[in-house]
């Protein structure tokens, strides 16, 4: 938890003589000079502050609202996501601060922080090590090579439609949505440039994919590795999810797969191979999510170790393919002698994959996370919690209703705001909302990662109203998939 758990929460309530609660309007004379407000009996503080009707508490909603508004506007605004964000957890945390400080219980706003900054670290480092890996394999061509495989092929349009989809699938289960998105994006428009249908229908079908492929893998998607890493899910029932993922890729495919042009595109004989040393570090990224998994399930530590655990198992073998090409490196003269700046050698050196990471991305979750721990902490998600899951007959309704709306909001942050209510569900409703935030934001093109980044990679192919036109199709399978789960994994409920 980010703070102390629903039930912690309500238990101290009960202990309360009081429940503090001030309108907007005493702002100043409550940060000036107010008594102090705490929960406390003869002996001090018990508990943290119920500050969802004080002005702080609305305050820091307004902050978290505009910052996040800001950061959905990113491509019209061009300011970066992350910079409106981590204000927002500054500011946040530090409204909350304040107010514990004037109430004379300091310590327990710092501990929330610890807690909310604890959870962060995990992700970061998990991410951290699987975009390194992805880097990698990217510079030495692995993407670039399998583009131009296909290519190569000779398929027809319609294949092409169901192999990049098929592909997206697979893919985004151990890749995130984006990268797995913009891959196939780049393969369906070398291959439709001539068939604008084919490129409209191909790219709704791989954010469909993309993030349907990631819902029933701890390492395809924001979501799913959230859920792990709170252990709300064991590792291996995620792959309970794998039917209804696929019921919700493969309906939607199946509707629009008639309306595509029967014929082929042209067949292209280029071939890029992969560099040396791409094959051992696929083989390298695949041990260190078993290590992952090990340490997870058998050591029971967090899943972030065993993800350092393999960064160094890239880091010692990109010390040997470093002394593996340096004879082949040419030095300064030649590459001022040939007009070539100097520093274009091609060296494998792992800091640079770190530093090439989505910092701007790292730096938004940082800021989602905190500010999710610190409206957590002021308590206003214990009351969303109540009104949603109170009732054990409404849990399917509320489940269904998060996917939904992270359609509209970031499923990372739908998860988050999950997580920190901390219902007291079935594992067949902990694995329900994982699939929904998961293949919810396939719904509309703005999302999910993947589709946001394929309306600027695909501009004038695809957009926001082509995939609202096939809204039903990707709806039905919406549900379809939440029907299947239910056929299926009816034993976790």
């Amino acid at each position: 938890m980010l703070s102390l758990s629903l039930s912690q929460r309500r238990h101290l309530r009960e202990l309360s003589p009081t429940r503090i609660r001030f309108p907007v309007l005493a702002a100043c004379a409550l940060f000036i000079g107010a008594p102090k407000l705490c929960l406390a009996g003869d002996h001090g503080p018990v508990g943290p502050l119920d500050l969802t009707r004080h002005w702080a508490g609305y305050l820091a909603v307004l902050i978290f609202f505009l910052a996040y508004f800001l950061a959905m506007a990113e491509e019209v605004t061009e300011l970066r996501k992350s910079k409106p964000m981590v204000f927002a957890a500054s500011a946040i945390w530090g409204l909350v601060a304040a107010v514990y400080v004037g109430s004379g219980m300091p310590e327990q706003a710092g501990e929330a922080f610890r807690a909310s900054l604890l959870t962060y670290a995990e992700l970061l480092l998990f991410i951290l090590v699987s975009m390194t890996y992805l880097n990698a394999m990217e510079d030495l061509d692995v993407f670039e090579a399998l583009r131009c495989w296909l290519l190569g092929k000779g398929y027809s349009y319609r294949q092409l439609f169901w192999l990049t989809g098929i592909l997206a699938f697979m893919i985004s289960s151990v890749c995130n949505n984006l990268t797995t998105a913009l891959l196939m994006g780049a393969v369906v428009m070398a291959l439709g440039k001539d068939c604008p249908r084919f490129v409209t229908l191909s790219c709704i079908n791989i954010v469909v994919a993309a993030n349907a492929g990631g819902s029933f893998s701890p390492f395809g998607d924001i979501t799913t590795l959230l859920i792990w890493q709170k252990g709300k899910v064991p590792f291996v029932d995620f792959f309970h999810l794998l039917i209804p993922s696929i019921v919700n890729f493969a309906l939607p495919a199946a509707c629009m797969f008639p309306f595509l042009p029967r014929q082929r595109p042209a067949a292209v004989d280029k071939r890029i191979p992969i560099k040396t040393g791409g094959r051992p570090i696929i083989v390298l990224f695949l041990l260190t999510i078993v290590t992952a998994v090990g340490f997870e399930n058998l050591l029971h530590l967090p899943p972030a170790a065993g993800m350092m655990a393999g960064l160094t198992y890239l880091k010692f073998y990109s010390f040997y393919l470093q002394k593996k090409t340096a004879p082949q490196t040419p030095d300064p003269d030649e590459l001022v002698a040939q007009g070539e700046p100097i520093g274009e050698a091609d060296e494998f050196d792992i800091f640079k994959k770190v530093s090439r990471l989505e910092w701007d991305t790292l730096l938004f979750f940082y800021g989602v996370m905190l500010s999710m721990g610190g409206l957590s902490f002021i308590g206003y998600l214990e009351d969303i919690s109540e009104f949603l899951y109170a009732d054990p007959d409404r849990t399917t309704f509320a489940n269904i209703l998060v996917g939904i709306a992270s359609a509209f909001i970031d499923n990372g942050t739908i998860m988050l705001a999950v997580l920190s209510m901390d219902p007291h569900i079935s594992q067949g409703q902990w694995l329900l909302v994982t699939l929904t935030a998961g293949v919810g934001g396939s719904l509309l093109a703005i999302g999910s990662a993947a589709g946001v980044g394929l309306l600027g990679q695909t501009k004038g192919y695809y957009s926001f109203g082509a995939h609202l036109k096939w809204g039903p199709v990707i709806l039905l399978g919406y549900f379809a998939s939440i029907g299947a789960h239910f056929l299926i994994n009816r034993s976790y409920f």
